[in-house]
């Protein structure tokens, strides 16, 4: 990862002219083709794993799995694996503006199903054969996967009935014992007895995979390369929890979380961040000698070319706050694996692409693994400036282009957890306007457009190796563009850029700035 590149972050989900939400269909291979003529060499997507409660990607029903909501069903109808009457929307799906998620559920799930045994019923032997082969290939995760959506289908009915809601539903809670504590027997029954449906999920990953592989080929034959996206932490309520309960902080006897995941306070939250998250039991991956996180990682690479891994500070130290807490201010610091994990994975795997997001409290601790593994970190422009005085202390901020320790670094606009670039120059007042436009040698009555675009050019000229801007901020789209704002529900995750965004001016501006800053994609 030496030369220097460039490129856009942008989530499947967001992308525009299919029904409800995003998908792996034509328009995806359209905004690789913008990238292309934008001479762009980087796509950055969020977590692709299937989303649950919240619609979050970070808190996965699996960290294997691929969103069965991606999915484009026009592509099944042309593979002949799907009946065209099937898949035609309701009224109320619509094929642009955010995304309604509950709205997208209900509709899309029962027609994958159906997809899934019309393909089942109907695909060629070449097809069966291919079918066949990826089931055999990933059945180390497919399996559990798939018992795992199986029996939370069943339960989830069942509790919604009972009027159980929340965490009371969840597998270590409602669901019966011996197949919460994942006895190999009850998985076994389940399996004999639930036979077609668990076919129709496995079924339905082999469309995501199909769809997610032609798409990266078709990507990487055009210069550009996949990032993809993992949390470092999974959520609890999910089949790579409930399939390996010794590797987590989980009480053997209650099955309940002994300890969460969270953050302390920070930029984004007075009282910390409660993410909830099961803890991993460390001693017992090292004994295994973390062959899940090499599982983990060998299949990110499976599905894209480079892996950035959200939070890279907890492998060195991690939060971890009472499981009963209200807020993550009582948390306190734990010792994570270090350097030892990535000695394993690497001398499994070999050369690892990753980028350690490493934003937050970073000690000399956590610089230290990350430039001893030589992973980039990030470095985040709008953290760059403030409205406050500029004085010796706001020009030494670690986050200004001259600052960068060395060009081992990715540099961005903003990310997913910020408000967009716009949003945050509209909202954050003359002074800071006024300290952008006196570094980057711009004249304050300038519009925020111009700034917008100042400030993205500033990123692509920095010494950074990589260089990525979501695409929000090519197109100065205020705070209504915002993908998540942290600590918060129900409105996150859902925006989709219009029909007309991709136009000649924005990939214009773009391959300019490729070639003047050397990022070309060639």
């Amino acid at each position: 990862m030496s030369q220097r590149t460039s490129g856009v972050l942008l989530h499947i989900t967001s992308l525009p002219g299919t029904p409800g939400i995003g998908t792996l269909g034509k328009s995806a291979y359209a905004f690789a083709d913008w990238l292309h003529k934008a001479h762009q060499s980087l796509w950055q997507v969020l977590p692709l794993g299937p989303t649950g409660y919240g619609d979050s990607p970070y808190a996965s029903f699996s960290t294997f799995a691929g969103n069965p909501l991606l999915i484009d069903f026009d592509d099944l109808v042309e593979r002949g694996w799907a009946d065209a009457n099937d898949i035609v929307p309701p009224d109320y799906i619509h094929s642009s503006g955010d995304i309604d998620y509950g709205s997208v559920v209900w509709w899309k799930f029962p027609v994958l199903y159906k997809c899934a045994a019309y393909f089942l019923s109907h695909c060629s032997k070449k097809d069966r054969i291919a079918y066949e082969a990826f089931k055999n290939d990933q059945s180390a995760w497919l399996d559990n996967f798939a018992n795992f959506t199986s029996i939370k289908k069943y339960y989830d009915a069942l509790a919604a009935e009972k009027k159980v809601t929340g965490v009371d539903s969840m597998w270590n809670r409602f669901w019966p014992k011996p197949l919460a504590s994942h006895n190999p027997s009850a998985v076994s029954k389940w399996n004999a007895e639930h036979s077609e449906d668990i076919e129709q999920i496995k079924v339905i990953q082999f469309f995501f995979n199909v769809q997610w592989q032609a798409l990266k080929a078709y990507a990487n034959k055009n210069g550009i390369k996949i990032i993809g996206d993992i949390p470092i932490f999974v959520a609890g309520d999910s089949a790579d929890v409930w399939a390996s309960q010794h590797l987590f902080q989980i009480d053997k006897k209650t099955l309940l979380q002994t300890a969460q995941a969270g953050v302390p306070p920070d930029y984004f939250s007075e009282t910390g961040q409660l993410w909830g998250n099961p803890l991993y039991d460390w001693n017992a991956m090292k004994k295994e000698k973390y062959s899940w996180w090499v599982s983990r990682i060998k299949n990110m690479l499976r599905l894209v070319d480079i892996v950035r891994i959200d939070h890279f500070r907890g492998f060195e130290a991690y939060w971890s706050v009472p499981a009963d807490a209200e807020n993550a201010i009582g948390g306190k610091w734990v010792k994570g694996p270090g350097k030892d994990l990535f000695d394993e994975i690497k001398s499994q795997l070999g050369t690892l692409p990753i980028i350690a997001e490493d934003l937050g409290v970073i000690t000399e601790e956590v610089a230290a693994l990350r430039d001893g593994c030589e992973f980039p970190g990030m470095k985040i422009l709008q953290f760059a400036f403030s409205g406050g005085k500029w004085d010796a202390d706001a020009a030494s901020n670690a986050y200004l282009p001259h600052s960068f320790e060395n060009s081992r670094c990715v540099v961005y606009t903003g990310t997913h957890d910020n408000d967009t670039t716009m949003g945050i120059l509209q909202s954050g007042g003359e002074g800071l306007k006024k300290n952008i436009c006196a570094y980057l040698n711009l004249n304050e009555n300038c519009d925020l457009i111009t700034v917008c675009h100042a400030l993205v050019r500033a990123a692509f000229a920095s010494s950074a190796q990589m260089c990525v801007v979501p695409l929000q901020d090519v197109y100065h789209i205020g705070s209504e563009g915002r993908m998540n704002t942290p600590s918060t529900t129900g409105t996150n995750w859902a925006w989709r850029m219009s029909d007309n965004l991709l136009d000649e001016r924005g990939a214009t501006e773009l391959a300019w700035y490729a070639s003047v800053y050397g990022r070309n994609n060639d």
